[in-house]
């Protein structure tokens, strides 16, 4: 049930990078002890409900409808101000003179790195395999309404966090929770509720920074580059070789993670643009190829959505199924992308909410839907066939698989290239959370250079263990913790919307008289 995030479970056989010799006698061991409470936690957090026949996890329901209504109590946001965003990413609109450390793209560029992965490319070969074409529809709508919540959150990140005598900056769910419900609801209940759920937030974010975000990329990111390197035969087969392997990943992890938000959105700014690039247009030229194709395709996918194939369970199944896709692939209501977004130099919060916007728009709305795109186009047998297997009851193919034989039937070099944005994806994945779970743990340990050092440490020394060990049971639990998040957070941000709207109307005041211009210089973006 481990899985990348973005990437809900199953969507795969996990590849352990131990499987055999002692060390897999130890993470036996502790997989073991920690499997009855991963199970039991997992089983929470990941619970089904049943709908029309249709069974899915709660959590899906809960994102979607806090999605749905943020989009219509903030009257369609994502569309009327998309334009904006956009001039706001470009920095159009704010000067270098504005607190905080990194600018709009580079914020943007950071909270994405934590959200592109697996999910874009091995959920998605799922999804439509599981869903049928159709589900791609829905997981398009689903990506398009995540962007109203990224925008309440992150506009609340930036209103509620806080600048220390460094200048460093320090936002996130742990900031907003304790400070805005205190503010919202002005009483013991309040204050007591918002300082329970902001500890409970940073506990969360920093479990899963370790685990999830850390250690399972770690494994996978060893797997991968054993895999093409001959596999347990080849030269990285001994778990010696894993070791090194994970000692020489935390010194390049490290040397980012230490040089603070500035340093990461320095290298996102430069490596998630270029990923997804290459991954764009590889997707255009399978589509390209195949042009004649596109518009059956299209046609493919509408009519899936609403008269779908009783196999795929029916319209309500397929629409889950894209819903499901979306909301594990772009983290919109989660409250681990505000982290990133806080720290934006800005000095009107719901600047940033406009850029956060974007990002499920990104991930969910053009990476995730040129992955379905190109399968759906491409028709690659093992899809094909798969979708044979789900219809007939049996199980689906490995989500990775479908997809890189959809870019094999074009570019048959492809799949390796698919190898190295897998690997980039969890490097710049490890980087993003490493900075969140240090959010996390300076707010719970004290915000001193002896815990930031402490941490980094800790964090690094959790990369080689994450090479060496997968530690799965302990991962699956890490991963249910983070979407527990999704609770807590999203109760806050129903109780803050007032704060947003007024927010919202500041600001499109003071551009309406001028107050907020264009700027003629390049804001660093």
């Amino acid at each position: 049930m481990t899985y990348t995030l973005g990437t809900p479970p199953p969507d795969g056989e996990l590849v352990l990078a131990a499987d055999a010799g002692p060390l897999a006698g130890i993470e036996d061991t502790i997989n073991n002890v920690f499997t009855p409470i991963s199970e039991a936690f997992s089983g929470f957090v990941f619970g089904e409900i049943t709908v029309f026949g249709v069974t899915f996890p709660w959590i899906v329901a809960w994102l979607v409808i806090a999605a749905t209504v943020f989009t219509l109590v903030f009257g369609f946001v994502q569309i009327r101000n998309f334009k904006l965003a956009v001039d706001l990413v470009r920095g159009k609109y704010t000067s270098k003179e504005e607190p905080g450390e990194i600018n709009h793209f580079q914020a943007l560029a950071s909270a994405l790195s934590g959200t592109v992965g697996l999910g874009n490319i091995a959920g998605v070969g799922v999804a439509v395999t599981v869903g049928g074409a159709g589900a791609t529809f829905w997981m398009i709508l689903c990506g398009l309404l995540g962007m109203a919540t990224k925008f309440v959150e992150c506009t609340l990140g930036v209103k509620y966090r806080e600048i220390d005598a460094d200048g460093n900056v320090h936002g996130g769910p742990m900031h907003y929770l304790r400070k805005g419900l205190a503010e919202q609801i002005p009483n013991a209940f309040g204050r007591g509720l918002g300082k329970v759920l902001a500890v409970l937030s940073a506990i969360m974010i920093l479990l899963f920074g370790i685990g999830g975000g850390n250690m399972f990329q770690a494994n996978q990111t060893f797997a991968q580059v054993r895999d093409v390197t001959g596999g347990e035969e080849g030269l990285l087969g001994s778990d010696g070789a894993a070791l090194i392997f994970g000692i020489i990943l935390a010194i390049i992890v490290g040397s980012v993670v230490v040089g603070g938000i500035k340093s990461i959105g320095a290298v996102t700014s430069k490596l998630v643009p270029a990923m997804a690039i290459v991954y764009v247009l590889a997707s255009l030229t399978v589509i390209g190829v195949n042009i004649t194709a596109v518009p059956d395709a299209v046609a493919t996918i509408i009519q899936g959505a609403f008269t779908p194939e009783a196999g795929f369970g029916g319209l309500i199944g397929v629409l889950i199924v894209g819903f499901q896709r979306a909301a594990f692939s772009n983290e919109a209501g989660l409250g681990s992308a505000p982290i990133a977004h806080s720290a934006v130099r800005t000095k009107n919060p719901t600047t940033e909410g406009l850029v956060a916007l974007l990002e499920p728009f990104i991930d969910t709305v053009i990476i995730c839907t040129m992955t379905a795109l190109t399968i759906v186009i491409a028709q690659p047998q093992l899809w094909v066939e798969g979708q044979k297997a789900v219809l007939a009851g049996g199980e689906e193919p490995d989500g990775v698989t479908v997809t890189s034989e959809a870019f094999a039937s074009v570019l048959p070099w492809f799949p390796y290239v698919l190898t190295v944005a897998v690997v980039l994806f969890a490097v710049s994945t490890i980087i993003t959370w490493g900075y969140y779970g240090q959010r996390a743990w300076l707010f719970l340990f004290g915000n001193t250079s002896v815990s930031r050092n402490i941490y980094n440490v800790v964090f690094c020394l959790f990369v080689v263990v994450g090479s060496v060990l997968s530690l799965s049971s302990v991962m699956d639990f890490t991963d249910a913790v983070l979407f527990l998040l999704a609770l807590f957070n999203i109760i806050g941000l129903y109780i803050m919307i007032p704060v947003v709207k007024r927010e919202l109307a500041d600001y499109k005041a003071k551009i309406r008289s001028g107050e907020v211009r264009k700027v003629n210089s390049k804001s660093g973006v």
